[in-house]
């Protein structure tokens, strides 16, 4: 065997060997990168987590004091919103311009998650016949990520009602209708519509757009609020529920029972949706590992066949 050949052969050994190392380095650095953007995720949902204000939500036990103490902590919180059967169980904001609580948290924090927030030109107290209050639309069930959920046609039937609190009373929520629409839809994002003939056709339009709907008579001497996010529909598309604000309060245990009636005929969520999230990083691990293995063993191989071919060539 020539010098040469011989040279030739440890240059492409070692070609080989420089070439396994890169892409095992380049395949644990994605694994690396992966977990840590998983993890991240995760803390960005956990403090937009509706647990993180439940020590201030007002109940009946606490009078609204736990309430009053957020209110202390910042001036600019002003109501508390929950639908029922979901995970929106929120302090309400408004600064004075729609930008603030976008990355401004409940507590006047920096928050990538922001806050849920009324419009800035709506009243505080509600009284304007329509009142808009805005909301991430977030992964993991948090802030306003469940509001697309809507679209699903039971889903919003087994969810009519809310609780709106504010000005030291809690008021019951009735939705009836789920529109979707576009961010530049200024017909629909104008609060404070004044006027019997321009309330009405707010009201008509909502009738004429909505996706889904219940007719619980609602008309121009009503009040109603519509909870807008972006959808994952479209990259300027608006996910709205609307419902109407009640002095008759509503008890949770009956969406409960809807919503128990619901998933009997659905029957199991996804299997995926139910996996924890350190189960999911531990899944994508494993099989990141079994493709490096498999791609290794592919490699190894074609080593071996060119090895072969040069030792019958020399």
């Amino acid at each position: 065997m020539s010098v040469a050949v011989k040279i030739g052969k440890r240059a492409i050994k070692a070609a080989h060997g420089v070439l396994d190392t890169v892409v095992l380095m380049s395949l644990m650095l994605l694994i690396t990168i992966g977990c840590y953007a998983m993890w991240d995720s995760n803390q960005v949902t956990g403090a937009a987590s509706a647990a993180r204000y439940e020590i201030y939500k007002p109940t009946a036990e606490n009078a609204g004091e736990a309430f009053t103490r957020l209110q202390a902590i910042n001036t600019d919180v002003c109501a508390w919103l929950t639908v029922y059967g979901t995970n929106i169980d929120y302090p309400v904001v408004q600064g004075r311009n729609n930008l603030k609580y976008v990355n401004t948290n409940a507590e006047g924090k920096y928050s990538l998650s922001g806050a849920i927030f009324i419009d800035a030109s709506s009243s505080r107290n509600f009284s304007d016949f329509n009142s808009i209050i805005y909301g991430h639309h977030m992964e993991k069930q948090v802030m306003f990520g469940e509001i697309g959920n809507f679209a699903d046609q039971k889903y919003f039937e087994a969810r009519p009602y809310g609780m709106l609190y504010y000005d030291g009373k809690e008021y019951g929520l009735e939705f009836f209708a789920f529109i979707h629409t576009s961010a530049y839809d200024y017909q629909i994002f104008h609060p404070r519509v004044t006027g019997q003939p321009a309330q009405q056709a707010y009201l008509d339009r909502i009738g004429e757009m909505a996706i889904h709907s219940r007719d619980i008579g609602v008309d121009t001497s009503d009040r109603i609020i519509l909870l807008a996010t972006c959808s994952s529909s479209s990259t300027s598309g608006r996910d709205i529920l609307i419902g109407r604000i009640t002095y008759e309060t509503f008890n949770e245990s009956e969406t409960n029972k809807l919503i128990g009636e619901s998933k009997a005929v659905d029957g199991l969520p996804g299997l995926w949706e139910s996996i924890p999230l350190w189960g999911k990083i531990i899944i994508v691990i494993l099989l990141v590992l079994f493709l490096v293995l498999i791609l290794f063993l592919i490699m190894r191989n074609k080593r071996r066949r060119n090895h072969r071919n040069l030792q019958y060539e020399g």
